[in-house]
């Protein structure tokens, strides 16, 4: 992404939410929402910006698990690992799901594919395990469902 591209995404985020009491977590999501991460050289920005040293900010976005410092794959898959989702096999499922994806949990596949994150409640608790798949939710998860779900996305071959 290009320099004044980001610079723009920033801008655009501030214009949006920046004015809000407490904006620094609204501005992250919507720089985020804008460019799939926060690139480190926005930092200094969102420091500046909001009056708040670079450090502030750089503790906020690796604090987080949402926040993201590097490029998504194509396609992200979070799998819940809140209480209902584990008592219910979201352990097993991420480890199925790192055998089948090839990547880590918060890791993004070489390939530039896939991107494994955990979440910690995606609100499907009586419906668990779940999962997302990039904006969309998918309840009731087993890894035969998944591996169905990656291979019509192209994730698995």
């Amino acid at each position: 992404m290009a320099d004044t591209q980001i610079s723009d995404h920033v801008h655009a985020a501030f214009d949006a939410v920046g004015n809000i009491d407490g904006a620094l977590l609204p501005v992250l999501h919507a720089i985020q929402a804008r460019c799939g991460y926060i690139p480190a050289d926005t930092v200094p920005l969102i420091a500046d910006r909001l009056n708040l040293s670079r450090a502030e900010v750089h503790g906020v976005i690796t604090y987080y698990h949402h926040f993201r410092s590097t490029p998504p794959g194509r396609h992200v898959l979070h799998i819940c690992r809140a209480e209902a989702c584990r008592a219910c096999g979201s352990e097993a499922l991420m480890q199925h799901a790192q055998a089948v994806t090839g990547c880590a949990a918060h890791t993004t596949r070489a390939d530039g594919v896939v991107t494994l994150e955990s979440a910690y409640c995606l609100g499907l608790c009586a419906s668990a395990p779940s999962v997302q798949i990039d904006d969309r939710l998918h309840a009731r998860m087993t890894p035969a469902k998944l591996d169905k779900l990656l291979t019509q996305l192209e994730v698995l071959k």
